[in-house]
């Protein structure tokens, strides 16, 4: 695990403060380390519109850094025990995590935060020494101990509790969005 925690992981599921009219990014306009990113998501195989959005945004993102969008398979034990599901996604996860990745893990008792906060979170992740942004997303009945335990920092991107495939499509809208951010252009207002 990088070594400090990230500022976001604190203090989880506390509102986020009322940001201010006009609220830029620390970084925004600056030159920020473009750290490859990674998106692991637990599900079976997506929507077809769930996939296009998906697509569209890895597009738009590979003007920024290089992003890798990968599916890990839920319940690959086809067992009815819901502990026994959740551990076996949770050590499938595990795999795929790099000891230094900088790990950014999505909770429904996650820290709230606004879109500027994620452009802070990829320039702060930049600065860490990590070699790549990795962005996890669980299943239906959420993310295992080790991965949560991994984190760097826990986020959620909303009150709501989202499916899965919703929350992905809003991820990647934020991640777009925040790169948006930080290199000043117009796309959030």
């Amino acid at each position: 695990m990088c070594g400090a925690q990230h500022s976001l992981s604190k203090d989880r599921g506390a509102p986020a403060p009322s940001a201010p009219f006009g609220r830029r990014s620390k970084y925004s306009g600056q030159s920020v380390r473009a750290m490859p990113m990674r998106l692991l998501t637990v599900g079976k195989k997506r929507s077809r519109g769930t996939q296009l959005l998906v697509e569209e945004y890895t597009e738009k993102l590979g003007y920024y850094c290089d992003f890798e969008d990968t599916l890990i398979r839920s319940n690959p034990k086809l067992t009815s025990d819901v502990k026994v599901q959740v551990e076996a996604e949770d050590t499938a996860m595990m795999q795929q995590l790099k000891p230094d990745d900088f790990v950014v893990v999505l909770d429904e008792n996650g820290k709230d935060v606004i879109s500027e906060q994620i452009a802070d979170l990829i320039g702060d992740a930049g600065n860490t020494g990590s070699s790549r942004l990795a962005f996890c997303i669980g299943g239906p009945y959420g993310l295992g101990l080790q991965v949560r335990k991994r984190a760097d920092a826990t986020i959620r991107l909303s009150s709501l509790v989202l499916n899965h495939q919703v929350a992905l499509v809003v991820l990647m809208e934020q991640l777009y969005r925040a790169w948006t951010i930080i290199k000043g252009q117009k796309y959030h207002h």
